[in-house]
């Protein structure tokens, strides 16, 4: 194959191999450019815990959850948002095509893949309180048998089985930095070839270059991610009229490959970018004791029980517990004028409700080890939590709550939370435990969740008092502000064809993924619904791919 295909796709993440195998199914030839090695092939998705966003599933009504097409299009909806007439135009299309596609087709297409979710579904983002606003009615969140790495599994093993047919031709460590447009259409790319890296997957490589390089093709399909690897780009978008300051101090959840450059670039040859500010970023991250890419962040998992202070000790208001709502929760901690907060838990809780996310951090799910995932629900804490407990620097673990306390302020110095506060905090908490009822929402909220029987087994403690000596030892975790995903970018229609913004077509021109705000230039709107990330790489990917095996010559 020479240096000139059908398709070029920019990107060799998730989106990019959804649109490559759609392109291949159709016999079309693509080259697919990314500035990091083979090693990195998946990109962020192989990182990933493997949610998948899933309606009226076979797995959601074994477990007696009635969902619909018209419940989830209600929930994204109210969770979105959309109040922008031009700029909400094409997400708010995508909006209802994703809520079909998973009503309908998606988990067939994804099972013809080989590709299994887990009997159970996880109930993410629990909402904000009201019928009408941000948050999932119901458990939706479908975890994928075997993780990320799976996901990126079914669609890799196929693209690399046309390249063996001669249809691919990876090009790694070839980074783009310039679309070439002639007569207004995309017709290839040039470009920088970088040295080459024998670095692990997600470790930082180098840019150092050491050529050029230019490819022509009938399209060109841009599916670089977002900009969470970039906190400069994040700063400059941050919206701080909405949420307020931008934080002094943030980890990061994805690799510093992610770094929204091609956005820039794809503006800069004539695509239209909309809702930059809108992202997605997590307020429960602690530092990886084992990171791979530099401030490498994780994110905790948390069920609803553990009992959520700011940095001076004050407990979060209602509705603002774990699980519930991550953008309003930001917003919160954003305005105290600090960066980190804290949990108060029991060890009873950790092992029953604290999950890590992330595919390393899940090897029982990873690895496909059947035995190994029921052990979750015996005593002790899952190993890779266990080994936070023992190594993390975001853990204190003491036996009394005064310990506690001494051991969070050695942590913050600088921010010293007071005894006697926290003291009040935990045991007004604990008072409304005593009882079968209870004024405290967020004790309504765990009662709620253990009426779903796979969170009462499984995911969510029996309340208990958190000074009670056999739910003991207390731990406290430090939160840090992470960096996560870019909820606008490249507008587009609903074949991902890139849009100008004059709000024309731009010829041979399309994106999907991140980097298109999963679709359309944001088609979550404000707000995300969990386990819809990876969901919409692989629809958009998929509309890009089969729009061009259809219109190509």
């Amino acid at each position: 194959m020479s240096d000139d295909a059908d398709v070029i796709v920019v990107g060799a993440g998730l989106a990019g191999l959804v649109a490559t195998y759609e392109l291949t199914r159709a016999g079309r030839r693509v080259i697919v450019v990314d500035q990091e090695s083979e090693a990195n092939l998946g990109g962020q998705a192989f990182w990933s815990l493997g949610g998948l966003f899933l309606v009226n599933s076979p797995e959601q009504r074994r477990v007696g959850i009635r969902d619909s097409q018209e419940l989830a299009l209600a929930d994204w909806l109210d969770s979105a948002g959309f109040d922008r007439e031009r700029e909400d135009h094409w997400p708010r299309q995508w909006a209802h095509a994703y809520v079909d596609f998973t009503a309908g087709e998606k988990r067939d297409y994804l099972y013809r893949l080989g590709l299994r979710v887990t009997p159970t579904v996880g109930w993410a983002e629990r909402g904000a309180g009201t019928a009408t606003g941000h948050g999932n009615s119901v458990p939706r969140f479908h975890l994928t048998w075997g993780t990320g790495p799976e996901v990126v599994r079914v669609f890799a093993e196929p693209v690399r089985a046309a390249a063996e047919r001669g249809l691919v031709v990876f090009r790694h460590r070839h980074r783009v930095d310039e679309l070439i447009v002639e007569d207004g259409a995309a017709v290839g790319v040039r470009g920088t070839t970088l040295v080459p890296s024998a670095e692990p997957r997600g470790v930082a490589s180098s840019r150092e270059a050491v050529g050029e390089f230019a490819l022509r093709a009938q399209a060109v399909v841009v599916t670089s991610g977002g900009i969470g690897g970039n906190h400069e780009l994040v700063r400059k978008n941050w919206p701080v009229d909405r949420v307020g300051p931008a934080p002094k101090a943030m980890i990061t959840g994805v690799p510093a490959y992610v770094d929204g450059r091609m956005l820039e670039i794809t503006e800069g040859a004539g695509g239209s970018i909309v809702n930059r500010d809108r992202m997605w970023h997590y307020t429960e991250g602690i530092k990886n004791w084992d990171p791979v890419w530099p401030d490498h962040a994780i994110r905790i998992l948390p069920g609803p029980s553990s009992l959520w202070l700011d940095a001076t000790g004050r407990r979060l208001p209602a509705p603002l517990f774990p699980g519930h709502d991550t953008l309003a929760t930001l917003r919160h901690i954003v305005h105290t004028g600090h960066d980190h907060t804290w949990f108060i838990l029991t060890r009873s809780i950790v092992e029953k409700e604290f999950a890590l996310s992330g595919s390393e951090q899940n090897p029982d799910i990873t690895g496909k080890d059947l035995k190994l995932a029921l052990s979750r629900v015996k005593k002790g804490a899952p190993g890779p939590v266990q080994a936070f407990l023992d190594r993390g620097e975001d853990f204190v673990v003491r036996r009394t709550l005064r310990e506690l306390v001494a051991g969070m302020n050695a942590l913050e110095p600088a921010t010293p939370v007071d005894f006697t506060r926290v003291e009040g905090e935990v045991t007004a908490r604990d008072r409304e435990v005593g009882h079968a009822f209870s004024k405290d929402l967020q004790l309504m909220a765990v009662h709620n969740a253990r009426a779903y029987w796979p969170d009462r087994l499984a995911r969510v403690a029996r309340p208990h008092r958190l000074l009670d000596p056999a739910h003991g030892p207390l731990i406290a975790v430090r939160l840090h502000l992470l960096t996560r995903k870019t909820l606008g970018g490249l507008e587009t229609t609903l074949e991902s064809q890139v849009v100008r913004p004059d709000g024309s077509v731009f010829d041979g021109l399309y994106a999907a993924g991140e980097v298109a705000g999963f679709g359309g230039g944001g088609v979550h709107g404000y707000n995300a619904l969990e386990g819809t990330f990876l969901g919409g790489c692989i629809f958009s990917g998929r509309a890009a791919g089969r729009a061009l095996a259809r219109s190509l010559a």
